[in-house]
């Protein structure tokens, strides 16, 4: 059985200054507006918040108008500004996040009628939140994807101040560009789709293509889950003189040069392949030496796991003495499963950006969270602080 690896405690996923949202609220001084029925207002002085005493005139602190319980009802209402929903598409990991940041997930009704339409509705206020929805749009991606604009528009007609959309996965992104004539770009479209159902803001890890953040005409944070399997990869203590990194196609030459840079600079190795239609590869040849060393094959997705498969049998061939799949999105239709399973990886490394079913597991399999990672940035986001968090700030991939 495979297990759920959370990254250790050296890595920065899980040191990452992050001050509790009831600390930050409940400093010295109050810095929200209080409500009084005192005929004059309360103001403002040096930060502290004060208020006139109706007979002697003088300035007297806010907390003397307000008895413990309702200062402390006004900081928790401050405090919960933050709101974190979930869909159904990958439940577990909206708790991970919501437990990192010390949150418990927003309430929300969802249920299909008898011909399959969706129903969301909030079971709490959202007015002047910043909400955001985690929902990949993992399989069933139409589902998940008419799920997540339901969402969205059920937050714009409850007045959320801002509405970020949460992708761990976002599905349709192969479909990024014009390869033949007469061809959709569904990625553009998914994002318009997004955009118009009221969206603020998009929140992706491991975009298919950097290209796809353009299609957005809303801001994206695009987070990478590369280094919460570098950092499993260190603990596994291999020789850097042993190691090199291979790309499974030329496509993903520029990802596996970022992750072999961080793997203290080590060899790349790509495989050449053609591919003669969707979820078909054919292996060519191998660009680059493999003998006797241990090969970390690192892509974005793994589908079917054709492409994968086939150049893990290459690098064999050529001499690996062992080979490691890491990948952040297992999307794994069939028959990635017997083909991972077949005795030609050491290990495979993914990450929970979407569920897997129980039935998917097998001996090989190492499943990594990304919730610290999202956590952090959702917090960063509300915060209005910068998301350049080291080392996740950049791979130099886009």
């Amino acid at each position: 059985m495979a297990s759920l690896v959370q990254p250790s405690p050296t890595f920065p996923a899980i040191n990452l200054r992050r001050t509790s949202l009831i600390r930050r609220a409940s400093s010295s001084s109050v810095r929200f507006p209080l409500r009084c029925n005192a005929a004059d207002p309360f103001k403002f002085d040096a930060g502290n918040t004060t208020g006139y005493h109706l007979l002697t005139g003088d300035s007297v602190p806010a907390s003397a108008f307000l008895s413990r319980p309702r200062l402390e009802d006004a900081i928790y209402q401050n405090t919960t500004r933050l709101r974190i929903f979930s869909g159904t598409a990958n439940p577990s990991l909206a708790q991970e996040i919501s437990c990192y940041l010390g949150l418990e997930l927003g309430k929300i009704k969802i249920k299909r009628f008898a011909d399959g339409e969706i129903y969301v509705q909030l079971q709490e206020s959202v007015r002047g939140c910043d909400v955001f929805l985690v929902q990949p749009t993992c399989p069933p991606a139409n589902e998940n994807l008419m799920e997540l604009l339901v969402m969205i528009d059920a937050c714009r007609r409850a007045s959320a101040k801002t509405i970020t959309a949460v992708i761990p996965y976002f599905g349709y992104a192969r479909a990024d560009r014009k390869t033949q004539g007469r061809e959709s770009i569904a990625a553009k479209l998914v994002a318009n789709l997004i955009t118009e159902s009221g969206a603020d803001r998009v929140l992706a890890c491991d975009l298919h293509s950097g290209q796809s953040m353009g299609y957005f005409d809303i801001p994206v944070d695009h987070v990478y889950g590369q280094p919460v399997i570098l950092d499993y990869l260190a603990s596994k203590a291999i020789s850097s003189s042993d190691l090199v990194v291979v790309s499974p196609d030329v496509g993903g030459v520029a990802r596996a040069r970022a992750f072999a840079k961080k793997l203290s600079d080590a060899p790349l190795a790509i495989v050449d392949k053609r591919r003669h239609g969707h979820n078909v590869a054919e292996v060519m040849n191998l660009i680059g030496d493999v003998k006797g060393k241990v090969a970390i094959m690192v892509d974005d997705m793994i589908d079917t796991a054709g492409t994968i498969s086939k150049g893990a049998a290459l690098l064999h061939q050529e001499g690996a003495r062992e080979v490691y799949a890491c990948t952040t999105h297992a999307v794994f239709s069939p028959p990635a499963i017997s083909r991972l399973s077949s005795g030609l990886f050491q290990e495979v490394i993914i990450t929970n950006t979407i569920p897997l079913s129980e039935k998917n597991y097998f001996p090989q399999l190492t499943v990594l969270s990304v919730a610290n990672l999202l956590g952090e940035t959702i917090w960063r986001v509300h915060d209005d602080c910068s998301g350049a968090i080291e080392p996740f700030s950049t791979l130099g991939i886009d």
